[in-house]
């Protein structure tokens, strides 16, 4: 069996699966060692950059695939699958899943009081959205249950992992360039 053909198969599978794939189990499934599909899907990740394809291979920590289609014609994307139905988050979404990403794993009450207001609703609505799930208990009295944010959030959000969520403060970034500034 050549590389191209290897290629396809990889292609297919990653095709086929709606969540991220592990490489060992790519690489059973193709009956390789896991190296080898680890390079044949960086061949695949650098074609689809070299050729500006539509497509993307994004890479997830716990070294996962998923084929999605590159961010920059998410617009066309999203009128041929006609996703008005699909309301846009509200602003108090947003800060959920926000403190969420940044805090994670984080019970119901952290969120409620980061925000100072209620939010079961808003927490109900991201995990039917599948933004974010449940990440067991905490060690705290009652043992509430614990969020995180999902793979579905990353990708939705464009990120490979949570390290490229933007920092938090902007204020260290601030004073080194008033002090670069001072210097001249």
């Amino acid at each position: 069996m050549n590389e191209q053909t290897k290629i396809g198969m990889l292609e297919a599978m990653l095709f086929a699966s709606a969540e991220p794939v592990e490489t060992a189990r790519l690489a059973e499934s193709m009956r390789v060692e896991t190296q080898e599909a680890q390079q044949l899907l960086q061949t695949l990740q650098q074609r689809y950059d070299e050729t500006e394809s539509g497509l993307t291979l994004l890479h997830f920590d716990g070294d996962r695939w998923q084929m999605a289609t590159r961010p920059y014609y998410g617009e066309v994307v999203k009128r041929i699958l006609d996703t008005r139905r699909n309301a846009p988050l509200s602003p108090a979404a947003l800060e959920v899943l926000a403190v969420i990403a940044y805090n994670q794993p984080v019970s119901r009450s952290f969120i409620e009081q980061v925000r100072g207001v209620d939010s079961s609703s808003t927490v109900s609505k991201l995990l039917e959205r599948g933004l974010i799930e449940e990440a067991g208990r905490l060690d705290l009295p009652g043992k509430p249950v614990a969020f995180r944010v999902t793979d579905t959030f990353l990708r939705v959000f464009g990120l490979s992992s949570l390290a490229d969520l933007p920092p938090l403060h902007d204020g260290d970034t601030m004073e080194e360039d008033a002090g670069s500034e001072n210097e001249e």
